[in-house]
C-alpha cells in the first residue's frame, strides 16, 4: 500500500500534465502504474469490452467508466479528459487531431465510456531495479511500437492486429526480463515474441509505427511485448466513427502502486 506522501508524487505528476506538460510518461512517477486510454460512444462500448476480453494480453482492462463519467477509482481527483499529456481524436478510423485537453472532444458524445488499459511502462521500474537497461528511458525518448501481422480475435464490429512495444537487451538478460514481466499480467505480462521481427511482419525496426526509434547495440536482441496501442489499430481497421485515445507513449498516471499488479 502506497503512503499518502508517495501518492502525492503521482498526483503532482498529473497536476503538471493538466497544466500543460506534454512528454512521453515512461519513467515519470516511478513506482506507480500507468494506463492506456480508449474512449468510445456507448453504442460501441460493448463491442470493445468484448474485444478486450478476447485479447486480454494486448488489452488488459484496469477500469471502465460509466457512460459520461470522467473519473476513475485508479486516481482520486483525476479527470480522464485532461490528465494525460496528449490525446488523439479519431473519426472513421483516421486520426484527425492531437490535443492536450480532450474535454471538447468528449462533449461531442455525452455518453462516452472510457477504458483504462494496463501499460508496460508499469513494469519498467522493476526491470531497472534489476539492472536491465530500458533503452527509451536511458535515451530520454518514447518507446518504439510496431503494428504486426498477428491478428487479434474479432468482437462485434471490431477487428485488427496486435501492436507491440520493443525493448532491446543483451541476450543474457532476456530470461530475467521474461521472469520479471511475467509477474505483471495486468500490464501485458511476459513478451509475446523475442528476436526475428520479420516473424511478426515487422520489416524495419528503424521505422516504428508509433513512438521513437531506439539504438540497438551490437549483440542485442529485440524483445517484444503486447502493447496498449492495439485498440488504435482496431479503430483504423474497423473504421470506428468516433473515438478518443491517448497519444502513444503519453499515458494516464494512476495512484496505484505498480506492486499492486505484481503476482
Amino acid at each position: 500500500m502506497a503512503t499518502i506522501d508517495q501518492i502525492a508524487l503521482a498526483q503532482q505528476a498529473r497536476q503538471r500534465i493538466r497544466a500543460g506538460w506534454r512528454q512521453p510518461t515512461a519513467g515519470i512517477a516511478p513506482g506507480f502504474a500507468q494506463a492506456n486510454l480508449i474512449a468510445l460512444p456507448y453504442d460501441w462500448a460493448y463491442d470493445f469490452l468484448l474485444y478486450a476480453q478476447r485479447n486480454s494480453q494486448a488489452c488488459p482492462l484496469l477500469d471502465v467508466t460509466e457512460p459520461g463519467v470522467f473519473t476513475t477509482a485508479l486516481a482520486e481527483g483525476a479527470d480522464i479528459r485532461s490528465d494525460l499529456p496528449a490525446y488523439h481524436v479519431w473519426r472513421n478510423g483516421e486520426r484527425v487531431a492531437e490535443v492536450s485537453d480532450a474535454r471538447d472532444a468528449y462533449a461531442e458524445h455525452p455518453d462516452m465510456v472510457s477504458f483504462l488499459i494496463g501499460c508496460s511502462f508499469t513494469f519498467e521500474t522493476a526491470l531497472l531495479e534489476e539492472g536491465i537497461d530500458v533503452r527509451h528511458i536511458s535515451a530520454g525518448s518514447n518507446v518504439p511500437m510496431y503494428r504486426t501481422q498477428r491478428a487479434c480475435r474479432g468482437a462485434g464490429r471490431l477487428q485488427g492486429e496486435m501492436v507491440v512495444s520493443m525493448r532491446p537487451m543483451a541476450p543474457q538478460r532476456i530470461a530475467d526480463a521474461v521472469r520479471i514481466t511475467a509477474r505483471y499480467p495486468s500490464v501485458h505480462g511476459a513478451p509475446v515474441h523475442i528476436g526475428a521481427p520479420d516473424e511478426l511482419g515487422i520489416s524495419d525496426l528503424s521505422q516504428p509505427d508509433f513512438g521513437d526509434v531506439v539504438t540497438i547495440n551490437e549483440g542485442e536482441i529485440p524483445v517484444f511485448w503486447a502493447c496498449g496501442v492495439t485498440p488504435q489499430a482496431a479503430l483504423m481497421a474497423s473504421k470506428v466513427p468516433f473515438a478518443i485515445t491517448h497519444a502513444p507513449g503519453h499515458m494516464f498516471i494512476t495512484d496505484v502502486p505498480d506492486s499492486h499488479y505484481h503476482v
